[in-house]
């Protein structure tokens, strides 16, 4: 086979034996002082350099030239020095395999892969021309789409990811020194155009041999970018303009929805704004990554160290609304393992006391939240990890009866408060499932609690809408001081809806949304209070001047659970909304969660 290219107006022509004598002559008749080398040997080497120029742009006929100098400079390795030939090595580590074709692209590859293996001298920058090509080259970015179609992007990926594999099993340290430059080479936190491509090359070296040693620090790196994307876009950044007004005045399920394929209203999806486009691509890419680790059965273990890193990076960052979710769909495509494992996982952390407060605060959050919100948990799962939160709580009060002193100081009781919380979100969500299965009921709604509930409820004034407002004052304050004010733990829901548009579909099929929940008081018959009315549960026991109006006009109390809210509007927890008149608003279906500063 020949190939010619033009050069400085100097045809030459090459078949591969003469081009691999040709370049072998070369290489070694210019590793001298320049001022000893042969000017005719001098002239050639230029036109060897001319040919891997890394800035020149080939037709077909020019890149069959540089498959056939690339193939020769690869037999001929051995003679390539960095003192004589420095320049030549330059010409091939700026080149891009996205300008060539797959011919080409093999060629430049094979170099790279016998060069890494010279004793180690051209390693590091072999591995980085390799790390450079996870991304399009400048020109090509704002045109990828347009000139790199997807089966060329993912055959250029597998290329660069079987490159690595065979010089890391070549190479005992290459491992190592490429978790160094995949580190420093990561694109900065706003560099738009080039960050989603080079993730998603980067995934890809997660599998097999490689990924067992440098997999944990690429899933790392991938979490850590993720949420710290996450913290830097507000609700502002996310919500488009024409839906940001007045946010926090009125209920985004007031807005009109469609029936998606799912047979679910479709929620308030939002885009346009860069960085939250940009968290969506990458939460696209992870969730692929996860989607093939399950279909090659290698989820368990990336499930667990995503568990080491979710707790380490995460599980505090209460301002993180999105890079969670990595979670919540890993868990998904395992419920029986991963998504039961996660539960007793977070339970853990906050039954034990190996944690500080903050982390199990936030721990019976996320799992409060997880157990409501994700579809394929069975209620038996619910309930068992329901009894080990109720058990703590009565383990607690336990404790407190046997002090000799007793505070009322919210701060020594807030983990207390936090489960609590936890117990009864998940039951507005759950308890109408739960109620369907027999055994589990009986666990739930023992008469006895059921009654005992009711009279703390009253006490309270739970259900009473009027509240004393020099008393909400006063508990507003205690608890401010507990849990940071305003932003506090105890309206931290991490799995509220999703709400980035493209990712949504792997969130969406496996998660609860409000305003489809069953509730006890939704019942086809149209007994409002379900099964509370049932034998056994004495609610007649109660004070005869017990006001709670269990009669209400079904109207009211329709309207009353479909505004049920994250962030509530009027309550015990916010004087600043003293204007309207209506009772507690709770659990939510789109409004974000209020959540403390990390």
């Amino acid at each position: 086979m020949g190939a010619e290219q033009q050069c400085d107006d100097m045809e030459v022509a090459f078949s591969d034996s003469e081009a691999f004598r040709s370049v072998q002559h070369v290489l070694q008749s210019v590793r001298m002082d320049p001022f000893l080398i042969d000017l005719r040997d001098k002239e050639q080497y230029d036109i060897l350099l001319c040919a891997v120029d890394s800035t020149t742009r080939r037709n077909s006929d020019d890149q069959a030239m540089l498959a056939t100098t690339l193939r020769a400079l690869s037999e001929a390795v051995s003679k390539i020095d960095i003192m004589y030939h420095h320049a030549l090595l330059h010409n091939i580590f700026t080149m891009s395999i996205w300008y060539y074709n797959r011919d080409t692209r093999d060629a430049l590859l094979d170099l790279i892969i016998r060069l890494s293996a010279v004793a180690d001298q051209y390693l590091r920058e072999c591995l980085q021309m390799l790390v450079n090509n996870f991304t399009p080259p400048g020109p090509l970015v704002s045109q990828m789409e347009k000139l790199v179609s997807d089966d060329k992007r993912k055959e250029i990926y597998s290329q660069l990811h079987e490159s690595l594999k065979m010089i890391s099993d070549t190479v005992p340290l290459a491992p190592r020194v490429l978790k160094d430059i995949i580190n420093r080479s990561m694109p900065k936190l706003f560099d738009n155009k080039v960050m989603v491509s080079f993730v998603e090359c980067m995934l890809g070296l997660d599998t097999e041999r490689l990924g067992d040693l440098i997999g944990t620090s690429l899933l790392e790196k991938v979490v850590d970018l993720l949420t710290e994307l996450d913290v830097n876009i507000t609700w502002e950044d996310i919500l488009q303009e024409e839906h940001s007004k007045g946010i926090f005045e009125m209920e985004l399920e007031d807005l009109a929805g469609d029936v998606d394929k799912f047979g679910q209203e479709t929620e308030v999806l939002f885009g346009g704004n860069v960085c939250a486009e940009k968290l969506d691509g990458l939460m696209v890419v992870v969730c692929e990554h996860l989607k093939s680790c399950a279909e090659h059965g290698c989820l368990k273990r990336e499930f667990d160290i995503l568990k080491t890193i979710f707790r380490k990076g995460v599980l505090k960052v209460h301002k993180s609304k999105f890079a969670q979710f990595i979670m919540f769909y890993a868990c998904s495509l395992d419920p029986e393992i991963c998504g039961l494992d996660f539960a007793l996982f977070l339970t853990d952390i906050f039954t034990k006391k190996e944690d500080d407060a903050i982390a199990r605060m936030s721990a019976v959050s996320y799992v409060g939240s997880y157990l409501s919100r994700a579809r394929f948990i069975s209620a038996d799962t619910v309930v068992a990890i329901l009894k080990r939160l109720v058990d703590w709580c009565i383990d607690h009060c336990e404790r407190q009866k046997k002090k000799h002193t007793r505070t009322k100081n919210p701060v020594e009781h807030q983990i207390f408060y936090a489960s609590c919380q936890a117990v009864m979100y998940v039951l507005c969500f759950r308890l109408r499932s739960i109620m369907d299965y027999p055994n589990l009921k009986s666990q739930v709604c023992l008469p006895s609690i059921v009654n005992e509930f009711l009279r703390q409820a009253k006490a309270a004034r739970l259900f009473n809408a009027s509240v004393d407002l020099e008393l909400e004052d006063r508990i507003d304050s205690d608890l401010s001081k507990a849990f940071g004010g305003v932003n506090r733990l105890d309206m931290f829901f991490p799995f509220d809806p999703y709400l980035l548009k493209e990712s949504d579909r792997y969130i969406r099929p496996n998660f609860e949304f409000w305003s489809l929940v069953k509730t006890t008081y939704s019942d086809d018959e149209g007994d409002e209070l379900g099964d509370f009315n049932a034998p056994g549960m004495n609610v007649d026991s109660l004070d005869d001047n017990f006001d709670v109006e269990l009669n209400s006009d079904d109207d009211d109390i329709e309207y009353t659970m479909n505004k049920m809210s994250i962030t509530p509007h009027r309550s015990f927890y916010h004087p600043m909304a003293m204007s309207g008149d209506s009772g507690l608003s709770m659990p939510a279906r789109i409004r974000p969660s209020v959540s403390p500063p990390s």
